[in-house]
């Protein structure tokens, strides 16, 4: 019956929250983070972030990170060319600890070490909008929103519109749309492709390591009434990336002739009720991922997926109060032959918020009952305060809990003993504006605390008595860890078309775990300072130019801090020319000054590269 549901999500193409609107009255984004639920920006005291389409397209490229690094709070790790493991950390959280949304759907994969999602899996030019809440809030999301929670919107358009790109290591990209919206449906499809020659996963290789993908995308809204509405999305991507492996007789990291293959595929179908006392969004989702990596010395097979049966709704109370609630049940799975294993988790949640013109407060709990690990209640709060015209005080605090993944409890390296990771974050902050008002300004300070986070222990390198049955390792619960840090965003118009934009993060992390010898170190691969600056300047009607500069400061790339990456400074450079109403030329230069940097030890980056492009608008 699920793979029936399933299919028809697939024949409708899909909506999650809302099509027609983005924006709220006074021209306030629209979010879904905060509640599970459309919400202005402006009600809730937890940082969040929108960039939108247009923004998208002047940033260019298929490359969704250079997109998302110019949120504040944002780390990559990519292991390989474009189209390899593309993993987002929020506030010094592991990637895990990041919920993706995609149309409304959960897209972490199951199967992978840490539940993570990967971001090859997506082209920018498919996605409408991004939504980035940075910080706990699993009152409303659960498990695996300890760090933050991401909502990706793909395209939907009331026409059509295409483009085409060329240049770097000889990638092309294609992108298309087309869609239909009248007062009662709006339905769409996107899709795009991106082929390229790559560079050497192997930062010591010599062999360029290829990547091809293509991915198309739906999603729909059947009004039936003025309330009521049928929603359904759905996704598919399919690619193919080269990668290096440990070829003898060194087995060290190195040219090797291996690729992986990745086939992921979610949808969601549901119906909405919108009234002015009562909103209800009850639908049924489904993600799948699969991965099968064909080194003939460590070769593998990974498919994680999950089901979902929820209900997220609103009732509207007296004097600016309103409640909003939810309830959902989801079936996971995991399979790398030759283990597997499943668990299932039913949860409920409420929160209770207070709404007035100036002041707006919330809190709620939830109560998860996950199959392996038995009852967890979460707590969260937040509120705003505008103390002047355009000036608002935020501040909240938000509980998590992440049970282990199937991976970590019942693969070759897992240990059915371990705990579920939990976490309490607190943070306060001050905001003039809104993000792409003529001044704007946000400055964020933030601590969380997390204890039995889980690692990997490496029997090659210690000792201890589950080396016995798990001879390569295992996870395990560490301990303690503190994040904490700032952030500051800005933005200014110079002048009319002249517009400037600052994002700038210091997050300070630390090994808290008493007798652990790793005690006082800096958690692996997340920089210290990381600063985005770009320029953006509209000459005419027509030319279009940009400069975007990213600094990442210096890391760990391991536990026991022994080794070292440096800082690095990369600055793309970008132009576009608008033929006539309906054609735009564009172009861009990547790592302006041919910078030669690491993100990950022993894996390599790609150099100077330059890219031209047409796009067709509708």
């Amino acid at each position: 019956m699920r793979k029936y549901l399933f299919l028809i999500g697939c024949s409708c193409a899909c909506a999650q929250p809302a099509l027609a609107d983005d924006k709220a009255a006074g021209g306030a984004d629209i979010i879904v983070t905060a509640t599970g639920l459309p919400q202005s920006i402006d009600r809730t005291g937890q940082a969040v972030t929108v960039i939108g389409r247009e923004e998208i397209e002047q940033v260019q490229g298929a490359d969704i990170t250079r997109v998302l690094r110019r949120l504040p709070g944002t780390t990559f790790t990519r292991t390989g060319p474009l189209g390899s493991l593309t993993l987002l950390g929020v506030r010094g959280a592991p990637a895990g600890q990041t919920l993706v949304l995609i149309d409304g759907v959960r897209a972490n994969d199951p199967a992978s070490a840490n539940a993570e999602f990967d971001l090859s899996q997506l082209a920018a030019g498919t996605i409408e909008s991004i939504e980035l809440l940075r910080g706990p809030n699993s009152v409303v999301w659960g498990s695996q929103a300890m760090g933050g929670v991401m909502n990706i919107t793909t395209r939907i358009e009331n026409g059509y519109s295409a483009s085409l790109e060329y240049g770097g290591a000889r990638r092309v990209t294609a992108t298309g749309a087309a869609g239909y919206a009248d007062e009662r449906l709006e339905a769409g499809l996107s899709g795009s492709f991106v082929d390229g020659q790559g560079h050497s996963a192997a930062a010591s290789g010599t062999e360029d390591d290829g990547f091809r993908q293509y991915n198309i995308g739906g999603r729909a809204r059947y009004r039936l009434s003025d309330a009521l509405s049928l929603v359904a999305d759905a996704r598919y991507a399919r690619g193919k990336v080269e990668l290096d492996g440990f070829p003898p007789p060194a087995f060290t990291f190195a040219d090797a002739d291996v690729s992986e293959k990745l086939t992921a595929w979610s949808g969601r179908i549901g119906a909405m009720y919108e009234s002015d006392a009562l909103t209800l969004n009850a639908g049924y989702a489904l993600a799948d991922t699969e991965r099968v990596g064909d080194d003939p010395y460590f070769p593998y097979a990974l498919d994680g997926r999950s089901e979902r049966a929820e209900l997220f709704g609103r009732v509207s109370l007296p004097a600016g109060f309103a409640l909003d609630f939810g309830a959902d049940h989801e079936w996971s799975r995991f399979a790398n032959a030759p283990d597997a294993g499943k668990a299932n988790t039913t949860s409920g949640h409420a929160l209770l918020g207070y709404y007035g013109d100036r002041l707006q407060l919330a809190a709620g709990l939830r109560y998860d009952d996950h199959s392996r690990f038995g009852g967890e209640w979460t707590f969260g709060a937040n509120g705003a305060f505008e103390f002047a015209p355009g000036w608002r005080l935020r501040a909240a605090y938000g509980e998590g809990f992440k049970a282990p993944t199937l991976y970590q409890l019942l693969s070759q390296y897992g240990n059915p003993a371990l705990a579920p990771e939990r976490s309490k974050g607190y943070e306060a902050g001050i905001a003039h504006g809104r993000r792409g008002e003529p001044v704007f300004l946000a400055l964020t300070a933030y601590r969380r605390d997390s204890r039995n986070l889980v690692d990997f222990f490496s029997c090659w390198g210690g000792s201890d008595p589950l080396c016995a049955t798990r001879p390569f390792g295992f996870y395990y619960n560490v301990g303690k860890g503190r994040a904490q840090g700032a952030e500051l965003e800005a933005g200014l118009e110079l002048q009319p078309g002249l517009t400037t934009s600052f994002a700038y993060s210091y997050t300070d992390t630390e090994n808290r775990t008493p007798g652990d010898p790793d005690r006082g170190n800096r958690f692996a691969r997340r920089p210290e300072h990381l600063v985005t600056a770009s320029l953006d300047w509209d000459v005419n009607d027509r030319l279009a130019l940009g400069l975007d500069i990213r600094w990442n400061g210096a890391a760990w790339d391991d536990r026991g801090n022994h080794s070292r990456l440096e800082s690095y400074v990369l600055g793309d450079v970008r132009a576009s020319w608008r033929v006539h109403d309906r054609v735009e030329l564009f172009g861009r230069v990547e790592n302006l000054w041919n910078e030669r940097y690491v993100i990950a030890a022993g894996y390599g980056t790609e150099g100077r590269a330059a890219y031209v492009g047409v796009r067709l608008r509708k």
